[in-house]
């Protein structure tokens, strides 16, 4: 591996521990502006988000080997630790040997000589005692130190799902990520965007959902010649999902009222053949730059960029065949793609639901009589998602629930709405709530 990948891994990194960047952004600008090849570009981003989810399953077991608290060293320094030991445990094919000595060698490139005696002495017992470290734990602590999770939200999950639904749960954020994309019917069909991939050597898979295939690459999806030319776009088999239970038909008027960046716009437009109006909405102007320019790319002519503050009434979105609320939330459902949300205080959640509610309530005086509104977030904490439907419910007697996706698998009983999860329905964690106007 080439000492620009482990340097630039170790940037990466100490930028998310300082700066408190998040793990997919720093990644994604660092790999823009380096030219790397594509062995390169997966080493370090196996480094960085490896351990970034697995920042508390690390620093468990550097303690056990250091003579001070772990708080009291230098953010270079514990970063160079958690690069050790991360390849030592989890990455086989890097033999302990050179991930010490390439530790060693960053403390030494990163003002950080002092520190390399420490390194060097740390990581060689963590070789040595790999196949221990573990051993002791039981309980909620075992399901904490081994998938990374703070307690509480150990804790949360076996309230909500069961114990053994929490661990596969705590467990899928770990596993390998899939990219799944959609393909843009406006312009190919899912064969021929397969045969056009394959030319770019890119194995594909088909899922259960119709246009939505698995990808596998190992550089950039926005190199792809077929995703410059707007063949497909990134979007998860959840949000794909979400969109499809809109039914939506050509000419309709359809309101995505928390847009940005655009994908279930993206989804809405193809099954509306172009169609109609989509009103595509978000408060901040530069994320409705990128659902024009998202749009421009796939040739899609019926998304109106609107920027929009969803908890304010809009006339102009009035008598909607369809609104599809979207509303912002902690991203529970997301941890394997975004690991630090996992590290975020659940008390913070609290802060979201009356916004939830006052976008959902504003959101519904659009609908038409006989129109359809999905709520949706992806999240699966009950307290954003079922909750806020049945108090939307009992406010408002003008609507009632659908069954969504009645051939879906699902872990808990919710009655009509929709919980997907990583584990069981192979895609990202996600609600779904589906409302009639009468």
């Amino acid at each position: 591996m080439s000492i620009t990948a482990r340097q630039t891994a170790f940037s990466i990194l100490l930028k998310i521990e300082k700066d408190k960047a998040y793990s997919n952004i720093a990644l994604d600008s660092a790999v823009r502006e380096l030219s790397l090849d594509s062995t390169d570009c997966a080493f370090i981003s196996r480094l960085v988000y490896g351990v970034t989810e697995r920042k508390i399953t690390l620093d468990y077991v550097i303690s056990q080997f250091l003579n001070q608290p772990i708080k009291k060293l230098k953010a270079e320094v514990l970063v160079i630790l958690r690069i050790g030991t991360y390849q030592i445990l989890y990455m086989d094919k890097i033999p302990d040997s050179a991930a010490v000595n390439e530790s060693v060698s960053l403390a030494k490139n990163n003002k950080s000589s002092y520190a390399s005696g420490v390194v060097n002495a740390v990581l060689r017992k963590v070789s040595l005692e790999k196949e221990n470290v573990f051993k002791s734990l039981s309980g909620d602590e075992r399901l904490s130190i081994l998938y990374s999770a703070p307690i509480d939200l150990v804790r949360f999950l076996k309230h909500h799902y069961n114990e053994e639904n929490a661990e596969e749960i705590l467990k899928s954020a770990l596993n390998k990520k899939e990219i799944t994309i959609r393909v843009n019917t406006l312009k190919t069909t899912q064969n021929e965007l397969i045969e056009i991939l394959e030319k770019e050597n890119i194995s594909t898979e088909k899922t259960s959902l119709k246009d939505a295939l698995i990808i596998n690459t190992k550089g950039a999806v926005y190199e792809l010649d077929a995703y410059k030319k707007g063949f497909f776009y990134v979007e998860d088999v959840s949000s794909q999902l979400c969109v499809k239970e809109l039914d939506l038909k050509e000419n309709y008027k359809l309101i995505d009222i928390c847009s940005a960046p655009g994908g279930k716009s993206f989804t809405a437009s193809q099954y509306m053949n172009n169609t109609g109006k989509i009103y595509s909405c978000d408060i901040h102007k530069h994320r409705v730059e990128l659902i024009q320019s998202g749009a421009q790319r796939l040739g899609i002519k019926n998304i109106i960029p609107t920027v929009n503050d969803a908890t304010i009434f809009n006339e102009e979105f009035i008598n909607a065949d369809c609104v599809l609320c979207d509303v912002p939330c902690s991203g529970l459902g997301i941890i394997g793609k975004k690991p630090e949300i996992k590290y975020k205080s659940l008390d913070e959640i609290k802060e979201l639901i009356p916004i939830q509610k006052e976008i959902l309530s504003t959101a519904s005086k659009y609908v038409k009589k006989g129109g359809t509104l999905i709520y949706s977030t992806c999240s699966i904490n009950p307290n954003e998602n079922r909750k806020i439907c049945d108090w939307f419910l009992k406010e408002n007697e003008d609507f009632y629930s659908v069954k969504v996706s009645p051939e879906t698998e699902r872990c808990i009983d919710e009655g009509d709405y929709l919980t997907l999860l990583p584990h069981i329905n192979n895609c990202d964690g996600f609600f779904i709530a589906k409302f009639i106007k009468k």
